[in-house]
């Protein structure tokens, strides 16, 4: 009898989180713009910069911080011909200076949106998509914001940290940890974090996207065709309406997902450190090892990113948060 009752409970338990984590999950997914839709982001600037991430003597991990310094030198060099602001924010670990490095857009402004990516990488694998996507993308972001401006007038900051990989996940040496404590700290209000994490993978192929229960393929397909909002189960209002403005001007989908924390995978970025601190944050992603096995792996290389899909994706992002 006891089994009976623990597996009635466990039924019970999953079919609650599972319509906790997809209830309306977004039945107006697909009111994306035509396929002749004019893309602002260029693929090609995309993959010069992945390729430029990826290109280091040695792996950009944390013990190299004279790969991650020249990383960090590449991103400041971009982020100086295009933001109104840019500042290195150096800290230490262990004795060991590292750097998040911050592009700011109006910034006599007090209240912001934050879009970050983190730039080093785990063990010895490149990371092309883990992260040398999601830093593109914020590099590409500053160019689109100085060269097409803003719909309305606030205050942005991209954001490329440092050590977010283990073994400093989830500690309070994470360079998301240190900038969101500095911005509570100092009591700035920011309308919300972004994180891009892991945004270059896409396949068409059935059966090439997979999901933490099974059964998320009833709601989501099996194709590894779109790219993940995901936020706490906090913030449902303002997943969707994030996702309505990235949708409107994107040429792939943006599906969002709602849930606890306490679900596998949902909090393995940055946004995570924003959380902790009370403030609205999301991670956008191409759900990685959920999508490919090129996680973690001396395998994850430039080759195996598609630029115009994450081309795509950076011109809705682009157009969602000039609009907010």
């Amino acid at each position: 009898m006891k089994i009976i009752k623990y597996l009635f409970l466990f039924l019970i338990i999953a079919f609650a989180l599972s319509w906790f984590a997809f209830k309306n999950p977004g039945m107006d997914l697909f009111d994306t713009n035509e396929s002749d839709v004019v893309i602002f982001s260029s693929p090609s600037n995309l993959k010069k910069y992945v390729k430029a991430i990826v290109g280091t003597p040695k792996p950009r991990n944390y013990l190299a911080p004279d790969m991650l310094n020249l990383v960090a030198k590449k991103i400041g060099e971009v982020f100086a011909k295009y933001c109104d602001e840019v500042e290195v924010l150096p800290y230490i670990v262990h004795g060991i200076e590292y750097k998040n490095i911050r592009c700011s857009f109006n910034p006599s402004l007090q209240k912001r949106i934050i879009v970050g990516a983190h730039y080093d990488v785990f063990g010895a694998g490149p990371g092309a998509d883990d992260n040398a996507s999601g830093v593109a993308g914020i590099l590409e972001l500053s160019r689109l914001f100085k060269e097409k401006g803003m719909a309305k007038e606030k205050r942005v900051d991209l954001v490329a940290f440092t050590l977010e990989e283990p073994p400093f996940f989830r500690s309070k040496d994470m360079g998301s940890y240190i900038f969101a404590k500095d911005l509570f700290d100092k009591k700035i209000k920011i309308e919300f974090m972004l994180a891009l994490e892991m945004i270059g993978y896409y396949s068409e192929s059935p059966g090439s996207q997979n999901y933490f229960l099974p059964w998320m393929s009833l709601f989501y397909g099996d194709k590894g065709n779109f790219a993940a909002l995901v936020g706490s189960y906090k913030e449902f209002s303002l997943t969707r309406k994030i996702r309505k403005l990235f949708n409107s001007n994107s040429p792939i989908e943006i599906k969002t997902i709602n849930t606890p924390k306490f679900i596998y995978g949902v909090d393995w970025s940055d946004h995570l450190n924003f959380w902790n601190f009370g403030y609205p944050a999301f991670m956008i992603t191409d759900t990685a090892f959920f999508r490919h096995g090129n996680y973690h792996q001396k395998s994850d290389t430039p080759d195996k990113l598609d630029f115009s899909y994450m081309a795509g994706l950076i011109h809705g992002i682009y157009f969602g948060i000039s609009s907010y």
